[in-house]
């Protein structure tokens, strides 16, 4: 789910990464907001907030939206400038690198949890929106801008559309395309949800507090041990039919 590209990615690719890193997002949004009352997914209040202290004239208080707006941007630049620089090597899987990072920053903010952050909110929440700036870019790189992980608001909105479209048979004739693409924005909103209830229920009734984002980088690292130790099984079962072919051949 992590090393197919373009055209050679189907729906169940989609799905695949879409539910891990929807899962991942829901944990992380839910930790940010008990943990510091902000939300650390996505930027659009951050903005919204940042307007109105330029509108008032307090830019120093405006000051720290922009921090949070700057970070979720420079980890997508991070991500995005990684993987453009590592693609022409064809035996490294460029979205392992951001993945592995953003998995680093989770870790640290759950390990270091305590006395250590407790002077330093403004700090680990750059950080968990620089991580999902990480996430957000790689996974529409890597998908064709078809999935999104970290915010609803485009899912909602083109969930709407998809289903609206389901009403016009004749002008939207692609049925299959059309319930494919609301199958996996169910998934992403599901999984999102799910990630919620599971932060939610780690933070507070198991009293975890931040190290609810070490389950997080958890399920991130997993799923790329799932999926290289899937891709070398699937090499290996290719090299093993083909030195078949080869040898029924010369007989």
């Amino acid at each position: 789910m992590f090393r197919h590209q373009g055209k050679s990615r189907t729906l169940k690719h989609n799905l695949r990464i879409a539910i891990v890193l929807s899962l991942v997002a829901g944990i992380v949004n839910v930790s940010g907001f008990l943990a510091f009352r902000q939300l650390t997914t996505n930027v659009t209040g951050h903005f919204a907030l940042f307007i109105n202290d330029v509108a008032d004239l307090a830019f120093w208080k405006g000051l720290i939206y922009f921090l949070y707006i700057f970070s979720f941007l420079l980890g997508s630049f991070s991500s995005g400038f990684l993987i453009e620089k590592y693609r022409e090597n064809k035996r490294l899987n460029v979205f392992l690198i951001p993945t592995l990072i953003e998995s680093l920053v989770l870790i640290m903010v759950g390990v270091l949890n305590g006395s250590i952050l407790e002077g330093n909110p403004d700090l680990i929440v750059c950080s968990l929106l620089f991580a999902m700036g990480l996430q957000n870019s790689f996974v529409t790189n890597i998908s064709n801008a078809v999935v999104r992980t970290t915010h609803l608001t485009g899912l909602f909105t083109d969930l709407g559309i998809d289903i609206s479209q389901l009403f016009f048979p004749k002008v939207y004739p692609k049925r299959e395309k059309l319930k494919a693409g609301i199958k996996l924005r169910l998934s992403i909103i599901s999984s999102f949800f799910g990630g919620g209830l599971l932060g939610g229920f780690l933070y507070t009734k198991a009293g975890l507090d931040l190290k609810t984002l070490l389950v997080a980088a958890s399920i991130l690292i997993a799923s790329l041990f799932y999926d290289d130790f899937r891709y070398k099984l699937i090499i290996t079962r290719r090299k093993y039919h083909q030195s078949k072919t080869m040898a029924g051949t010369k007989l």
